[in-house]
């Protein structure tokens, strides 16, 4: 493709992420962590599969009303601000392919968990779909 189609393509792309804006969530959403409660005492790897009634899952990328994808917040103290993409590190992990397990290595002590629903731009919903957050000690 010539630089000079393919510039208005990318322009393009960046106005509609910059006035995508927050999806809307339902009312009534409900996200949360299955087979692991808050104090729970386990053994690394640790399986953490997420919960979600209310709204469906689709992979990051594909549009579809009342979906999203998880990221798991792991030892995260400040929530990310929930007007942009979740940031994507080792306390924001993204499955955005769907997915809803994952096995995690985590070093033996104390550690925070919390979900929280992006939308296909892997932005939180308005209002935001998030899991309470909850503790867990590896031994």
């Amino acid at each position: 493709m010539k630089k000079k189609k393919l510039f208005p393509l990318l322009l393009s792309a960046v106005a509609t992420l910059a006035l995508a804006g927050p999806t809307p969530a339902p009312e009534g959403v409900n996200l949360y962590f299955t087979g692991l409660e808050d104090g729970a005492e386990v053994t690394s790897p640790v399986t953490v599969s997420f919960g979600l009634s209310g709204m469906g899952i689709a992979p990051a990328g594909v549009e579809h009303p009342n979906t999203g994808h998880h990221h798991l917040l792991l030892n995260v103290d400040e929530l990310p601000d929930m007007d942009m993409p979740i940031p994507a590190d080792e306390h924001h992990i993204h499955f955005g392919g769907g997915q809803t397990e994952v096995q995690l290595e985590l070093e033996p002590g104390t550690h925070t968990l919390q979900l929280l629903l992006g939308d296909h731009f892997h932005i939180p919903h308005n209002p935001p779909v998030m899991s309470e957050s909850i503790s867990i000690v590896v031994e």
